[in-house]
C-alpha cells in the first residue's frame, strides 16, 4: 500500500533497535513494535503503520530496514547516522519470567532529527505513539516533542515504558501534557504517582487523578495476564481475560506494544471501547505466547473475529 492510498496513518516515534536474546537478535524497540503491529492491523482497514527513528549505517541497520521492507512497511522516515551504531538491548528473563533489559547508550536513535519530512508526517498522521526511553538524550527528546506537538489533530499516545533510569519527573510530566491518551502498566502507575505527588488511593483513583490533571481523553492500564482496563473521564471498560498456548521460546517482549497498537486502531476508528479493549487483550496475549516482539498475527485477529 502506498502512502497516497492509505486511509489513515499510525506512527511509532522513537527507538528502533534489536533485542539481543541468548539465542537470537530480534527486531525491537517499543515504538517500532507498536508501528509494526499497527500496520498489520491497519491494512485490513486500509491504513498503515510508520516507524520514525534513526539507525546506524551498519549491518544491523541494513537488516532492520530489510525486515521492515519485507513486511511492506515504509522506511522513508528512518534516518541513517554515519557516526553511531544501530541500537541494541540485551534481554534476559528473570526467575519470575519477566523480561529484563540492558540498553546500550549513545546510539543512533539518541540523535534523531526533526526534519521537513517528519513535520509533514506529523501534521498529517492520525495517531502517534511515543515513550520515555527515546527521550533520554536532549537531541532526541527535542525532536520527539516537536513531532508530537505538531500532531495536533492526532491521537497522541504516551506509552510510559519506564526502562532502567532513563526517565524523570520532568520528562513524564511534559509527555503527559503533550499527550491526549496514555498507556501505562500497573507497576509504572505506582512509580508515576510517586513522582507526580499523587496520593495512592488504588489504581482507579490514581488513573482518574492523571486524567483530570493532564486533561486526557483516555488512559489504558495494562495488567499482564489480567488484561487491559480503558478509562475516560466517565467510563471504565475492562475486557475479557485471554490466554493462548505458549510456543517454544515464547517471551512477553512486545505484548504491551501490540496492545498499544490495538488501542490506537480502536481510538482512530472510533470503535466501542469494549471492542478496542478486547482486541488489545487478544493480540497482547497472543504476542506474549510467541517468541519475539513482532510475530505475524493470525487471520482471526487481523479480521477482528473475536
Amino acid at each position: 500500500m502506498t502512502a497516497d492510498k492509505a486511509r489513515f496513518t499510525i506512527v511509532g516515534l522513537g527507538e528502533a533497535l534489536f533485542d539481543v536474546f541468548p539465542h537470537a537478535e530480534v527486531l525491537g524497540g517499543a515504538p517500532l513494535n507498536c508501528a509494526v503491529h499497527a500496520d498489520q492491523l491497519a491494512r485490513t482497514l486500509g491504513g498503515r503503520g510508520v516507524v520514525v527513528s534513526r539507525i546506524g549505517q551498519d549491518a544491523l541497520g541494513g537488516q532492520l530496514k530489510d525486515e521492515l521492507s519485507s513486511r511492506g512497511i515504509t522506511t522513508e522516515f528512518i534516518q541513517e547516522d554515519p557516526d553511531r551504531s544501530t541500537g541494541k538491548v540485551f534481554v534476559t528473563t528473570s526467575a519470575s519470567g519477566e523480561p529484563q533489559y540492558e540498553i546500550v547508550t549513545n546510539v543512533a536513535w539518541d540523535w534523531m532529527q526533526f526534519d521537513p519530512d517528519d513535520e509533514t508526517l506529523s501534521t498529517g498522521c492520525d495517531a502517534v505513539c511515543f515513550g520515555t526511553l527515546a527521550q533520554r538524550s536532549a537531541q532526541a527528546r527535542s525532536s520527539i516533542q516537536r513531532f508530537v506537538k505538531a500532531a495536533s489533530n492526532a491521537v497522541r499516545m504516551f506509552d510510559v515504558n519506564l526502562r532502567q533510569d532513563f526517565y524523570d519527573k520532568q520528562v513524564i510530566s511534559h509527555s503527559m501534557e503533550l499527550a491526549n491518551a496514555v498507556k501505562i502498566n500497573s507497576e509504572e502507575l505506582g512509580v508515576v504517582a510517586g513522582l507526580l505527588g499523587i496520593v495512592d488511593g488504588g489504581p482507579d483513583s490514581i488513573v482518574n487523578a492523571l486524567i483530570k490533571k493532564f486533561d486526557l481523553k483516555s488512559l489504558a492500564l495494562t495488567r499482564g495476564a489480567e488484561g487491559t482496563v480503558l478509562y475516560t473521564r466517565d467510563t471504565r471498560v475492562e475486557g475479557d481475560q485471554v490466554s493462548y498456548e505458549r510456543a517454544d521460546n515464547a517471551d512477553s517482549v512486545g505484548a504491551g506494544d501490540s496492545c498499544a497498537a490495538c488501542l490506537l486502531i480502536g481510538l482512530v476508528q472510533r470503535w466501542p471501547f469494549e471492542k478496542t479493549v478486547n482486541l488489545a487483550n487478544h493480540v497482547g496475549a497472543y504476542v506474549a505466547s510467541q517468541p519475539g516482539a513482532t510475530p505475524a498475527l493470525p487471520d482471526e485477529l487481523l479480521e477482528f473475529d473475536l
